[in-house]
């Protein structure tokens, strides 16, 4: 066989030797309680290239989520199997999040595992941000603060963080729903505020919720487009 003939077969089958480590799943879903501080896992994957693949290291995308593996190397074909732990603190509803494995494979070098962290909400409040401009009238805006969960809950004090705001509230619906009235003393200054909601919440985390209120400068107005000249 020609010597150029071998080098490229021999670079074909160097081609087609390579590791490929992968999840029977395209991410790995955590559906965690609404009490839940934190929330482990685990999961199998398995090197389905024809290379023996080790781990170099593993990096989280964020500080909330680690993982680890069962090994730091696995032969072609083999399963492997990982752990991992979030914590929930205060993340609600939908979240994705990502580890990437370092690996000594040329072609797959960084494996990403993908999360995703389902939390059901306890607290729904709509809207979340009560907004008037500088110069608007001072007419009172309302927030409707829900009690989704599968335990009924009850407003039991609201604090202002600002003077500069009148508020009420009222129940709609015994332990479910609530309605809170908000209104300025007066719009004719920059206000950031919030309101800060004690409820009797068996949860720590859902104990305080925080609905708030701006007065913002109106936007300027833009100049009108120039006209093109008209030509004689």
């Amino acid at each position: 066989m020609p010597a150029a003939r071998l080098t490229l077969l021999l670079f074909a089958l160097a081609a087609s030797v390579h590791a490929e480590l992968s999840l029977d799943v395209p991410a790995i879903e955590l559906k965690p309680k609404p009490e839940d501080e934190e929330v482990e896992t685990t999961f199998k994957f398995r090197n389905k290239g024809d290379k023996t693949v080790k781990i170099l290291g593993l990096e989280s995308a964020c500080s909330c989520l680690s993982a680890e593996l069962d090994k730091a190397e696995y032969k072609p074909g083999e399963v492997g199997a990982g752990h991992a732990s979030f914590k929930v603190s205060t993340f609600v509803g939908r979240h994705e999040k990502f580890v990437t494995v370092n690996t000594d494979d040329p072609k797959q070098p960084d494996w990403q595992i993908n999360f995703i962290l389902d939390v059901p909400a306890v607290v729904d409040i709509k809207p979340k941000n009560l907004q008037w401009s500088i110069g608007d009238a001072p007419v009172p805006k309302a927030c409707q603060v829900k009690f989704v969960g599968n335990e009924p809950m009850k407003i039991l004090k609201i604090t202002a963080t600002r003077e500069n705001v009148e508020f009420d509230w009222k129940e709609i619906k015994e332990g479910r729903e609530y309605l809170i009235t908000v209104k300025p003393k007066s719009t004719e200054e920059v206000t950031m505020g919030a309101l800060k909601i004690e409820t009797n919440s068996t949860i720590a985390k859902y104990r305080y919720q925080l609905a708030f209120f701006t007065i913002t400068r109106k936007p300027e107005a833009q100049p009108a487009a120039a006209t093109a000249e008209t030509k004689p």
